[in-house]
Formats: C-alpha cells, sequence, structure tokens
C-alpha cells in the first residue's frame, strides 16, 4: 500500500463493498456513523500456510488472515469466523476499529484491510488486517449511498438516474471514518449530473479524489424504436384494384413491381 503524506492508505474494497452484504447486511444500511466503535477481537497465530492448510482452517470455522504492522513482520494468523462476522455487523460496518488480540498479547488497534470472499456461496475466505495509530489519519475507501430519488423532479418524470460512481476516497483518523457516505438526489432535474464536489463529509473528514468525477447523473431514457413490420406473404402481388398513382414504382407502366418477379418477352 502506498503512503498519502503521514496517511496509510487503506484499500476497502469500493465496488464490491455490495458484496459485502453478505455477512454485513445490517452495518451497511445503517445510517451515516463514525467508524468509532471499538470491538475485541482475539486472533491465533498460525504455522501452516498454502491452499491445504487454508482450506483446513475454513472447514473448521476459522478464516486465515494476515496482520500488518508498521515496522513489523506480517503475522499469518486464524480468526472465528463467527466472532469476526459479529465485529463486521456493528454500527461502524467494515470500518469498525477492532482491538486484535493475538495469542493473548496486549489489543493492537487494527482495520480491516481487504477481505476475499467465496464467489458462489458468499462466505469469507481471506482477511487482511492493519494496525493503526488513532493519533494518525489514514485513508480508506467508502462506500458512496443514493438517498431522496424518490423525491427527485427528474426521476418522477421518467428520467433514469445512474450511479457512476460507486466509492469515494477520504482521509480521517481511524475512529473518524464515515461507514458511508450519503448523496442526496432529490433535488436532481432531466440533466443533471452530481459529482465528488457535491458530496457533504463530517467535520475532520477530507474528499481527495478528483472533485470533477461524476457520481451520479439523470438522464432522457433511451427509446427503442421497434422496426416496421415485414408485409405478409402473399401482399406484394395483390395490386388489382389499386389506382396507378398508390401501385408501387413501376407497376403502373406493366413493368413488374420491386422485388416481384418479372415476365419474359416471346
Amino acid at each position: 500500500m502506498t503512503a498519502v503524506g503521514h496517511a496509510r492508505e487503506v484499500r476497502l474494497p469500493g465496488p464490491s463493498v455490495r458484496n459485502a452484504q453478505h455477512f454485513a447486511r445490517r452495518g451497511l444500511h445503517l445510517p451515516a456513523e463514525m467508524a468509532g466503535e471499538r470491538i475485541k477481537l482475539e486472533v491465533q497465530p498460525r504455522e501452516h500456510t498454502g491452499t491445504s492448510a487454508a482450506r483446513r482452517l475454513r472447514r473448521e470455522g476459522l478464516i486465515p488472515g494476515v496482520l500488518y504492522g508498521t515496522g513489523k513482520e506480517p503475522h499469518a494468523i486464524s480468526v472465528p469466523e463467527r466472532d469476526l462476522r459479529k465485529a463486521l455487523t456493528g454500527g461502524a460496518g467494515l470500518h469498525t476499529i477492532l482491538d486484535v488480540v493475538l495469542d493473548g498479547g496486549s489489543p493492537t488497534p487494527s482495520i480491516l484491510k481487504d477481505y476475499q470472499q467465496d464467489p458462489l456461496r458468499g462466505k469469507l475466505v481471506h482477511i487482511d488486517l492493519l494496525e493503526v495509530r488513532l493519533d494518525r489519519a489514514i485513508t480508506a475507501t467508502v462506500t458512496v449511498q443514493l438517498v431522496g430519488a424518490e423525491d427527485s423532479p427528474g426521476v418522477r418524470e421518467g428520467g433514469a438516474l445512474s450511479q457512476i460512481g460507486r466509492d469515494a476516497t477520504v482521509e480521517a483518523l481511524p475512529m473518524e471514518v464515515p461507514e458511508h457516505i450519503e448523496l442526496d438526489v432529490s433535488g436532481m432535474e432531466m440533466g443533471d449530473t452530481l459529482r465528488v464536489s457535491d458530496l457533504k463529509v463530517p467535520d475532520g473528514v477530507t474528499l481527495i479524489d478528483d472533485p470533477e468525477t461524476v457520481i451520479a447523473t439523470l438522464t432522457i431514457p433511451t427509446r427503442v424504436e421497434e422496426p416496421e413490420a415485414a408485409p405478409a406473404e402473399g401482399e406484394e402481388g395483390e395490386l388489382e384494384g389499386v389506382s396507378g398513382e398508390e401501385q408501387p414504382e413501376g407497376a403502373a407502366d406493366g413493368e413488374p413491381a420491386e422485388g416481384e418477379p418479372g415476365t419474359a418477352g416471346g
């Protein structure tokens, strides 16, 4: 991970946060809160690494992971899936401050740096935790949620509301990282665009994305025109009783109409 000034960059998955709803559904849908909740999480070192060892841990209800720390060697760890799920479904969701206790040692403030899920069953299969200092800012990717769409004049007129950007990068102290950021779209009219500069964040939180990055658009829905129905079989030759002006080009002069077989002269 790269550093931004004195801040350590923490890439909580942006678009893939939608997948986290499977195991953090409650936490992801509460009103925007700070990550100022601390939960104790006991983890154990794991001696064996690799695919086979990780599968064995998962069968035992444990999630393999890595604990990273500043100036320290990474620790291969395991944590009970039930304990981890409980820790990450609180009010702060994925941004909960975890007091990680490694093998009975002293609690160390840490955050969820990254995670992997089974693509079919949605279960956690691996986590990365990062030790942090509570007095130093970090950068984190936070989900953006649109609110007020039902009150938007453009939506009421039949416009198509599209969310282009689904997350934003912020800089804040670990205890002040928002669980998510709400973007009010209730005033959007047809043709409007909202950008990062339109996001409202709490005091102590700084947006570090390009202010011109598009978050949401409201456009006129595209109309799909159906092709004209082809003439039914036999209609092309039924010209009897139709005046010359109304017949296809050439038919009034005794010539075969376009698309009709001609008659060879004798």
